[in-house]
């Protein structure tokens, strides 16, 4: 931590507040409340000076507190004069609550005879009111799609230009995807899997109106619109138009006969909820966050599918370190969390590559170079990055993740890659030997599917789910019965198969087999593989074919709350058959050291809760945001300053500093990827 940051401790149980620095009871609302904050500040670009937190207000005779207020630049902080009020409340507080609802919102906002704008949110629903009042008094309430920014603009609320789409900040797009989610599964009776997957075609409409330059923005509702029938319509019939084009652009997501199944009602709805943002320009981490949540939460299977965290994703990508023309494969790639950070990483040297020889940082590119640097990516993701996966939706969540975070779709396929190669279903295949340009005859057994120079996944893992089928597990040495030599401690492979095993051992077999001589693989697995006596034999064979690379334990908590499984990841690196030839001759294996970690902290606790660093007090620390709005100022003689305002908890995980501590080991090692 740099000497020059002020800290700041908070005590237990209590968060610090992003406008006003008071601390606060750490609770559900406040998460909902902090958030909205965030939003205003770095979103809406209204002046932490502009906003008041938990304000008195005279109801009659009653003192009750909003929330949030807000004032013009430069007003009279009175109650008189407050422009915008915001009413935010937990999850389980319904809108239509009388005491805590919306009535509470257009209460407060009667009472004040300036207040024309309120919002109305607990994350997963979000009410916008605009307050007119007529001649003789009375006062009615309109529905909007936002509130305007600090500037007053309502046409990026009711139409927003390229110019004016903004980048989503910290949790507001998770926000904005549950608050969709929600309405659709509410208002449309449909469940929780097919609501996602409409969802995600409004999205991807999202994607595919802000890729249309330089054609106005098509993907908008205005206010008058989503409050009437026939202007649904409208609205449907025009990202109806724009799914036509992302049928045609995705076909290998969407068949030319799929259709929104959304009400009217239901579409304005959810385009007035994500047409303010630039799904293209957002952070890939936020973006990967909102989605892998999300799709989390809705299309979690039972074959022992627990996604895996992004902090451990980054932290395995990192060391493996995949380069720009190397096949990356995920065998049970899930949502794609793995393959997205992955392509991400490589990317960003690709980023750096164009940069250098160019001259020019990103920011500066014209529009051919990133047009080209656009290309390149599409082009990379079509070649060099695969992802499989057993569950057809999974498989769709994939894509779109590609998607939607990386210009591309790669080649994500739906199989079971545990089956012999040659029980392969045709459609699978055709598509792996197109996409690596070979003959598919060729992928005729376990031998021949050797062809990918990096791996990073974490397999379906429990003795739930185990293999029985005599025809996949004859294909592995790991499926066989082992007998240990008690005198020389050394296993030896028997003719038996065993009856039953479970999927995570068969998938460190058939990950080195995808594997070309010399690839590399990361990957998660249980601790007892690398613990229990009884499983020795896996280990024996893991030094016999691989060089083993380093081995990282996570902490207890990596995959609560959903599972307490202990976990390691391990870092491998296939032998070639001149390392085994030679280690055979000499009767003995390669000596070499392996890189060992343990990660204590893991960023959140056993129930999913984030965990911060704390002094020896036992208290929260607080540094400044350096992601936060800049603040500029002037020094007595003129001199410009800048400083950050708000203050943010540093989170207590140890997986950020693991990959730069390897790679300098790695260097000592000689190790050159």
């Amino acid at each position: 931590m740099p000497s020059e940051q002020k800290i700041i401790v908070i005590p237990d149980g209590k968060i610090c507040d992003y406008i006003d620095g008071k601390f606060r009871n750490d609770t559900p609302e406040e998460y909902v409340r902090q958030t909205i904050e965030k939003r205003l500040v770095n979103e809406h670009k209204y002046l932490p000076e502009q906003i008041r937190i938990e304000y008195t207000l005279q109801v009659g005779s009653n003192k009750p507190r909003a929330d949030i207020v807000i004032w013009e630049k430069g007003a009279d902080q009175t109650q008189g004069t407050i422009k915008l009020i915001i009413e935010c409340k937990k999850e389980t507080v319904d809108a239509r609550n009388a005491k805590d609802g919306i009535a509470q919102l257009k209460s407060y906002m009667s009472v004040c005879p300036n207040c024309e704008w309120g919002m109305w949110t607990n994350s997963v629903q979000k009410y916008v009111f605009r307050k007119a009042v007529d001649a003789a008094g009375n006062i009615t309430f309109m529905e909007y799609n936002d509130i305007p920014s600090a500037d007053g603009n309502l046409d990026e609320v009711n139409r927003p230009s390229r110019t004016s789409l903004k980048n989503a900040y910290d949790d507001n797009l998770l926000f904005v995807f549950k608050t969709c989610h929600n309405h659709i599964y509410v208002n449309d009776g449909m469940q929780k899997q097919p609501a996602f997957f409409e969802l995600l075609k409004v999205i991807f409409c999202k994607i595919e109106d802000e890729r249309n330059i330089p054609n106005p923005l098509e993907f908008y509702t205005t206010s008058e619109e989503r409050s009437n029938p026939d202007g649904q319509l409208t609205v449907q019939k025009r990202i109806g138009k724009i799914f036509q084009r992302v049928k045609k652009r995705h076909g290998k997501i969407f068949d030319a006969n799929d259709e929104i199944k959304l009400s009217p009602r239901s579409l304005a709805y959810i385009v007035s909820e994500l047409q303010r943002y630039s799904l293209l320009n957002t952070k890939i981490d936020i973006k990967g966050k909102a989605y892998e949540e999300i799709v989390g939460a809705n299309l979690r299977g039972d074959r022992g599918e627990f996604f895996t965290p992004r902090n451990v994703m980054k932290m395995v990508v990192e060391m493996i370190n995949p380069r720009i023309d190397e096949r990356v494969l995920d065998s049970s790639c899930g949502t794609g969390g793995f393959l997205v950070m992955a392509m991400t990483h490589v990317i960003d040297q690709l980023e750096q590559q164009f940069s250098t020889s160019l001259g020019i940082k990103r920011e500066n590119w014209d529009s051919d170079t990133v047009r080209v640097f656009q290309d390149r990516i599409s082009e990379m993701a079509s070649t060099n990055y695969f992802g499989f996966d057993i569950n057809p939706d999974l498989v769709k969540a994939t894509k779109m993740n590609m998607v939607m975070n990386n210009d591309g779709s790669g080649n994500i396929l739906q199989t079971n890659s545990l089956l012999p190669p040659h029980e392969w279903t045709e459609d699978f295949r055709t598509g792996l030997a197109n996409a690596l340009g070979i003959n598919k005859s060729v992928l005729r057994n376990h031998s021949s599917i050797g062809y990918f120079n990096v791996i990073v996944t974490n397999p379906p893992f429990g003795s739930k789910i185990p293999i029985k089928d005599k025809n996949i597990l004859e294909q592995f040495e790991l499926a066989h019965i082992w007998e240990c030599d008690k005198k020389t401690g050394v296993w030896e492979k028997t003719l038996r198969l065993q009856s039953s095993v479970p999927p995570e051992i068969l998938f460190i077999e058939r990950c080195t087999q995808f594997l070309v001589p010399g690839g590399r693989m990361g990957i998660v697995l249980p601790d007892s593989i690398l613990g229990s006596p009884g499983l020795g034999y896996i280990r024996e064979w893991l030094i016999q074919n691989h060089r083993i690379v380093a081995s990282i334990d996570l902490n207890v908590d990596t995959f609560q709350p959903r599972n307490g499984t202990q976990t390691s990841v391990l870092i491998l690196q296939r032998k070639t058959q001149e390392q085994k030839d030679t280690e055979e001759k000499s009767g003995k294996m390669a000596d070499y050291n392996i890189f060992m970690a343990m990660i204590e902290k893991g960023g959140h606790d056993k129930r999913g809760n984030p965990l911060f660093k704390r002094d020896k007090e036992g208290n929260e620390i607080l540094v400044p945001d350096t992601n936060s709005v800049l603040v500029l100022g002037e020094t007595g003689d003129g001199q410009r300053t800048v400083s950050h305002e708000q203050k943010v908890k540093v989170e207590d995980d140890q997986t950020p500093d693991v990959p730069a501590i390897f790679a300098e080991w790695k260097k000592q090692e000689g190790l050159g990827w």
